[in-house]
């Protein structure tokens, strides 16, 4: 009776830990496989092209292992909001998630320099770095903190809007206040480039542009648009300031369970969905840029931002010791 009760209690503790991991046990021709289930956080809307590479990456990847990886994913911060998030998959309660480097840059210091202000010519630009072996040295150094880096997502530029005059040259920016995004190096930048820089929820934006209270904010043409700020600041200068890409990880402790195989088909799907992402929020962006302009909005696109750029070099000045290597190697892509 003992020895019975001490095989029930053994398979009772086995069946646990493989509910803790998200292991279903099956069995195949006689040969045992295991199957895993995972959750992914998301804190965008299903149609958010960024939800959408993330569905697309779990089809891709339960499809390549013939099941044996499922994926699920959770929109609109169902999980929580990104910086939970982050810190729920560093510790293995959440498998993988998509953020925002911004917002992982608290955890992983590495990527700091990512955020830094007119770090690249352009678009194809970021997309040669990110593309090169210094994005796929980020993204294994992630590994150091806790997380398996994937791939990189498209976030789009950021540009500044304002209510009463356009900005089509650095001066235009004297004496404005104009709220940033809640992270530090904004306001150095804002130092640099001779405005005042404000740290404001967003959702506080709208009344406070509307009552004058500041006079403009600066963001991409979809939150632009979406958020209705278009609204009472008419004037967006595509200057192009910020790029500051997504990044999809996992869970190191989480994912430990999973074979060479599946690994190596995850990293795979991972940078193959990036492919897919970066069409949609090209596309979603441009549909906004339109429709801005079928509203009136004048959008400024800058010929020469020289003057801006050499504005903000003493945050680099700052930074020299710490990232001007990289910065040199990422200025050369």
């Amino acid at each position: 009776m003992r020895a019975c009760k001490l095989v029930i209690e053994i398979g009772l503790c086995v069946a646990f830990l493989m509910m803790l991991t998200g292991c279903n046990h099956v069995q195949t021709n006689m040969k045992e496989t295991y199957a895993y289930t995972f959750r992914l956080g998301e804190n965008h809307p299903e149609s958010h092209p960024t939800s959408q590479a993330n569905l697309e990456f779990a089809r891709r990847v339960e499809e390549e292992t013939d099941g044996r990886v499922k994926i699920i994913v959770h929109f609109n911060q169902v999980l929580g909001a990104e910086p939970e998030v982050i810190d729920q998959v560093r510790f293995g309660a959440i498998d993988f998630t998509r953020v925002s480097v911004a917002n992982l840059v608290e955890t992983v210091p590495d990527l700091y320099v990512l955020q830094l202000p007119y770090l690249y010519e352009d678009r194809d630009h970021m997309w040669r770095v990110l593309d090169s072996d210094i994005g796929d040295e980020l993204l294994e150094g992630v590994g150091d903190y806790g997380f398996v880096g994937l791939t990189w997502f498209d976030a789009g530029s950021r540009g500044f809007y304002t209510k009463d005059k356009p900005i089509e040259k650095l001066e235009d920016l004297n004496g404005m206040t104009i709220r940033l995004m809640e992270n530090p190096l904004m306001m150095e930048m804002s130092k640099a480039m001779g405005f005042t820089g404000v740290l404001k929820p967003y959702g506080e934006v709208y009344p406070l542009i509307q009552q004058g209270e500041i006079n403009g904010a600066e963001n991409n043409f979809s939150s632009y648009l979406t958020s209705s700020h278009y609204l009472v600041a008419r004037y967006f200068t595509m200057d192009e300031h910020l790029r500051i890409p997504e990044i999809l990880i996992g869970s190191k402790i989480a994912l430990s369970v999973l074979s060479e195989e599946d690994w190596a088909i995850i990293r795979k799907v991972a940078k193959e969905t990036t492919v897919y992402q970066k069409q949609l929020w090209s596309e979603m962006e441009e549909e906004a840029k339109q429709t801005l302009i079928e509203d009136g909005v004048q959008i400024i696109e800058l010929k020469d931002r020289s003057a801006f750029v050499q504005a903000v070099q003493p945050v680099y000045d700052k930074y020299e010791e710490q990232y001007g290597a990289l910065i040199r190697r990422i200025r050369a892509k």
